[in-house]
């Protein structure tokens, strides 16, 4: 509507973005959309079995294994914009 392009167009064009974003990111672990933000992963260590303490009590937690985690952090253009 506000740049004259059907939304099956700009439907492809993100999917192809997605895609591209993906391979960089399993490439070089950072991805950034100039202007929009900057994607990044980082591993996460794995965690033993055992008890903690939450909120005064003493609670049996389970083991996770290590995993990828994701995460999109806005440019400092944009935060200044709000």
């Amino acid at each position: 509507t506000g740049c004259e392009l059907k939304k099956k167009d700009v439907s492809k064009v993100l999917a192809s973005l997605a895609e591209i974003g993906a391979g960089e990111l399993k490439k070089s672990a950072v991805f950034t959309l100039p202007g929009i933000c900057r994607i990044k992963t980082r591993r996460k260590p794995a965690t033993k079995a055992g008890k903690r303490e939450v909120f005064g009590k003493v609670v049996m937690v389970k083991a996770k294994p290590a995993k990828t985690v994701v995460k999109a952090f806005p440019v400092a253009a944009l935060k200044k914009q709000f």
